[in-house]
């Protein structure tokens, strides 16, 4: 359904101008002279923008403003200003205006552009909280998600980038979020309703990743009974995020590059080409520039990756997220195990603050599952069960770390290193699992 489009002009000229530039873009038009007849209008419709002059003789754009957004909260603005009045615009934007134009136009592309980056962000803010809805049970809301200074810039960026074709590499500590920023990204973008594939890289040996990534024809190996397709293939339309994409092999970043310059590969033991349509998001923790200069990382593939880099902040450096995303969590799990929770005793808000997180927002969770296990009501410092480097001798650790190690150690001998089975007696998902297992060198 075409966006709708309310213009308000008290010049006649001007409002048919207007009309017609916007009716050549597709979009539905509808005109009024004044600002009494654009409130009228405001009434009986809904308009996605309303795109007003500034200074007329009954009720200014000022005022209509004002009223309009009180009777249609979910439209957009754009105040046009003869040049010698843009004092007045500025004002308007600091009143909710999201642009502001000045007459005479120099271009009708101008008008255009100014449309569209509007209705475009109009589009971004809903589907953000869209997803906060759908989401909700099981990632923080967005604005947990990107709280903080440090944060809001990388909010800007996914904004920014999602409705767009260009590949992301996200980089950051494990445990920051970077999978859950690429789900963010895919559900802002024209892909939402396509599927979303995720692949860690790190967890698969370098044949199973290839066939993973590209499928293979029957026969291809021993074991290959039929055909099968590969995540690739897989998400054709949608997006495909590679998480640890700098630990994949040296053969299969040569594939990869293709996918990237070409969008086409073949499956394994296939020759035939096969085009795809995807987005690709990559991740990781490593610092790629340094895996190029060792040798370990195609330069050439690095740079396909690296087209709109997102760096993600350890959870140390936004300490203002701590304790709200500590609240989320300990709400999500007090519900999923049928416990009242009350709160964080005042001593236990201190130690979340003042501990170094260094499994960053992974490792908050993992500590708040535990204290609502523990707790009855008020979450105290003993249900965190944090201890200092310290008391432990351990640079960056706490005695609960290696206690963790050596219960997944013990877990994982007993079930002859089952995987699956640990991580059901552990009672955690199987790539948290990979996770720990990876960090402690297990």
């Amino acid at each position: 359904m075409p966006k709708s489009i309310l213009i308000v002009d008290d010049d006649a000229m001007m409002r048919s101008f207007l009309s017609t530039v916007m009716r050549e873009e597709g979009y539905g038009v509808e005109e009024a002279g004044n600002g009494n007849s654009a409130l009228e209008a405001l009434r009986r419709s809904e308009f996605d923008l309303v795109i007003t002059d500034l200074r007329m003789p009954d009720v200014s754009g000022m005022e209509l403003m004002r009223e309009g957004r009180i009777l249609r909260p979910e439209a957009r603005w754009i105040i046009v200003t003869a040049y010698g009045s843009i004092g007045n615009a500025v004002e308007a934007m600091k009143s909710g205006a999201s642009d502001y134009m000045t007459k005479p136009f120099r271009d009708p592309d101008e008008l255009r552009h100014v449309v569209r980056r509007v209705l475009r962000e109009a589009d971004a803010e809903t589907r953000i909280s869209l997803l906060s809805e759908e989401l909700g049970k099981r990632f923080p809301p967005a604005e947990t998600i990107f709280l903080g200074e440090r944060m809001s810039e990388v909010h800007r960026l996914v904004r920014d980038v999602a409705p767009t074709t260009a590949t992301v590499l996200v980089t950051g500590q494990s445990g920051t979020g970077k999978e859950l920023v690429a789900r963010v990204i895919h559900a802002l973008s024209p892909r939402r309703e396509k599927p979303f594939v995720a692949v860690q890289c790190s967890a698969l040996a370098e044949t199973v990743l290839e066939s993973e990534l590209f499928g293979h024809e029957r026969g291809a190996f021993t074991g290959a009974v039929g055909l099968r397709k590969g995540r690739f293939e897989l998400a054709d339309g949608g997006t495909v995020f590679l998480d640890e994409i700098g630990d994949i092999a040296p053969a299969v970043q040569v594939k990869l590059l293709r996918v990237l310059q070409e969008r086409s590969f073949e499956r394994v033991g296939g020759a035939r080409p096969i085009a795809v349509d995807v987005r690709i998001v990559a991740a990781t923790h490593r610092d790629l520039k340094s895996e190029v200069a060792a040798g370990r990382f195609r330069e050439d593939l690095y740079y396909r990756l690296n087209v709109f880099p997102i760096v993600l902040p350890p959870l140390v450096d936004r300490r203002e997220a701590i304790v709200p995303l500590a609240e989320y969590f300990a709400g999500k799990f007090a519900a999923a195990f049928g416990k009242r929770i009350s709160g964080f005793s005042g001593d236990a808000v201190d130690a979340l603050r003042g501990y170094p997180w260094p499994g960053n927002v992974r490792e908050l969770q993992n500590v708040i599952e535990r204290a609502v296990i523990l707790a009855s009501g008020e979450i105290d410092v003993g249900h965190l069960r944090l201890e200092t480097a310290s008391e432990t001798g351990m640079p960056g650790e706490g005695a609960l770390r290696a206690n963790e190690r050596e219960t997944i150690r013990k877990v994982l001998a007993e079930n002859g290193g089952n995987r699956t089975q640990a991580a059901r007696i552990l009672g955690i998902s199987l790539r948290t699992l990979q996770y720990r297992i990876k960090e402690y060198g297990l």
